[in-house]
């Protein structure tokens, strides 16, 4: 390696000499510069010229096809009309659909009353629970879960009150029958949430304001007490087995429950009475 470095440095000090020495040398160089540098430019001038005629050429070809696309499109407008509305209407009515899955944002409940829950529903009128403290909805667990839930109303004479009765029914099966304890997380929500909710994404809500029932205060979200702490997770097991069972309950009280939509929300309920949504 050594001796290399000394070589090529002997040979780089005979050059300069050369160079430095000579004028026969440096006008050697300067001539070979030059040349190489109008070799060089005239390479470029021919690149371009080349790539001119390539886009001219281009152009032509696009005004051409654009050209016999009008043309076509004129005599044959009927037929590409239909063509048209033929592959865009399946697209149309499944987004239709998809929105009334996930929004349910207009349809009214067609489902029918347990007899028995029924009966119960006429007779005693059902109490609140006792508000629980605010620092149940604010650990780290139920932030990850939901940030914002800290600041939604947990307020039950907000709700419509049919809805209420029949959700704290559902409180009552739930505790006695199959011991378990629920929370209200959301009720009512006013539309300026409800915006700023939609804003955030389908993933926090597809409604915009008065397109979900929270704002007339007959849909709420909940979830389930344990030894004091509030479990919304869905990875958790014991969770998913309540929120079945909670669906189960809800709908047994002709209430809708967001688990069977397409994306699924398991602690909402809500009670779709006939001319209350109104399109905004």
């Amino acid at each position: 390696m050594f001796l290399l470095a000394v070589a090529l440095y002997f040979i780089l000090a005979c050059l300069i000499s050369w160079l430095v020495l000579f004028p026969a040398g440096r006008d050697f160089v300067l001539h070979a510069v030059d040349g190489a540098e109008q070799r060089l430019a005239a390479c470029l001038q021919r690149v371009a010229r080349r790539r001119q005629t390539g886009m001219a050429s281009l152009e032509q070809r696009i005004a051409t096809l654009l050209a016999r696309t009008a043309d076509l499109l004129r005599r044959h407008y009927l037929l590409c009309l239909a063509g048209v509305a033929a592959i865009s209407l399946p697209t149309l009515l499944a987004l239709m659909a998809d929105s009334k899955s996930m929004l349910g944002a207009y349809d009214v409940s067609t489902r029918e009353m347990n007899t028995q829950v029924a009966s119960l529903l006429q007779g005693e009128q059902l109490v609140p629970p006792v508000d629980l403290p605010p620092l149940v909805f604010a650990t780290e667990e139920v932030r990850q879960e939901r940030p914002l839930l800290v600041s939604a109303s947990r307020n039950w004479t907000l709700l419509n009150v049919e809805y209420a009765q029949r959700l704290l029914l559902v409180f009552k099966i739930m505790k006695e029958k199959h011991g378990y304890e629920m929370a209200l997380l959301e009720g009512y929500r006013s539309p300026e949430r409800q915006t700023m909710l939609a804003g955030m994404g389908p993933n926090v809500s597809n409604a915009a304001a008065f397109q979900s029932w929270h704002q007339y205060g007959l849909a709420a979200d909940c979830a389930f007490l344990r030894n004091g702490k509030l479990i919304i997770s869905e990875k958790d097991p014991w969770a998913m087995r309540g929120y079945q069972l909670y669906g189960e309950v809800a709908e047994s009280v002709g209430m809708t429950w967001g688990g069977r939509w397409k994306m699924m929300d398991f602690g909402h309920t809500e009670l779709r009475l006939p001319g209350v949504m109104k399109k905004h």
